[in-house]
C-alpha cells in the first residue's frame, strides 16, 4: 500500500475540493490530473462527496482521498466509496486509532505541539498544518517543526497561488493544500494545475 509520505511527495499541491454537483466531479478530476495534480482531496462538506469520490476514482492516474473526516462512521463510509487516503481537520485518538490500524494513509490536522505529540504517540509523523494562515502562518510552523525533526507537513487553509511557493521552500513541507486550482472551466483548471505542479523547483 502507498504511504502518506509517497502521496505527499507526488505533487506540490493537493487540491482541496468541495463538490456540490457529482456531475462536475469527473471533468474536474480529469483537468487536475492532466495539469499534473493527481492527488485529490474530496472534502465531506456536501451530500455529493461520496459519489464524487467514486466518480473521480474512475479517472486514470487520479489518487483520490477523503477530507474533513471527523468520525469513525465517516471513515467507514469513505472507505466503502474507495478513498485511497484520509485527511482530517484535527486529531483525536478515537478517530485516528481505527484509521492507523487499517493501514490506510492518514493525514491528520494539527495546530499545536500537543497535537503533534498526540500524533507521535499514535505512530504518525506526517501532518496537515491547519488552518495554516490563521494558526500563525509559516513562522508558526517553523517554530512548531523545530523540536519535531522527524515530522513532515502539508499546510492547508488560506494558502494561495501567491503564497504556496514560500511555504514549499521550507524543507519540512512536502506539499500544500489549496482550493485555488479548482475554479473555472476545465481548460482554466488544467492551466492552474499545470502552474501549481511546477511550484516545486
Amino acid at each position: 500500500m502507498t504511504t502518506i509520505d509517497d502521496i505527499m511527495r507526488t505533487a506540490p499541491v493537493i487540491p482541496v475540493l468541495v463538490i456540490d454537483d457529482v456531475a462536475t466531479a469527473r471533468p474536474l478530476a480529469e483537468a487536475l490530473v492532466a495539469g499534473g495534480l493527481p492527488v485529490l482531496e474530496v472534502t465531506l462538506r456536501t451530500p455529493a462527496a461520496l459519489d464524487a469520490i467514486r466518480e473521480m476514482k474512475r479517472v486514470p492516474g487520479a489518487i483520490v482521498g477523503a477530507g474533513t473526516v471527523v468520525s469513525a462512521e465517516q471513515f467507514e463510509a469513505v472507505m466503502d466509496a474507495g478513498a485511497e487516503f484520509i485527511v482530517s481537520p484535527g486529531l483525536t485518538e478515537r478517530l485516528a486509532a481505527p484509521i492507523v490500524a487499517s493501514g490506510v494513509p492518514y493525514l491528520p490536522g494539527v495546530a499545536t505541539a500537543g497535537d503533534i505529540m498526540r500524533g507521535l504517540d499514535l505512530g504518525l509523523t506526517h501532518f496537515k498544518f491547519f488552518p495554516a494562515e490563521t494558526s500563525g502562518g509559516l513562522k508558526a510552523l517553523k517554530a512548531l517543526a523545530a523540536p519535531f525533526y522527524q515530522c513532515r507537513f502539508c499546510p492547508t487553509g488560506g494558502i494561495t497561488e501567491d503564497t504556496a511557493a514560500t511555504w514549499l521552500a521550507f524543507d519540512r513541507v512536502l506539499c500544500v493544500g489549496g482550493s485555488w486550482v479548482a475554479g473555472g472551466t476545465p481548460a482554466e483548471i488544467e492551466a492552474k494545475a499545470r502552474a501549481a505542479s511546477a511550484l516545486r523547483g
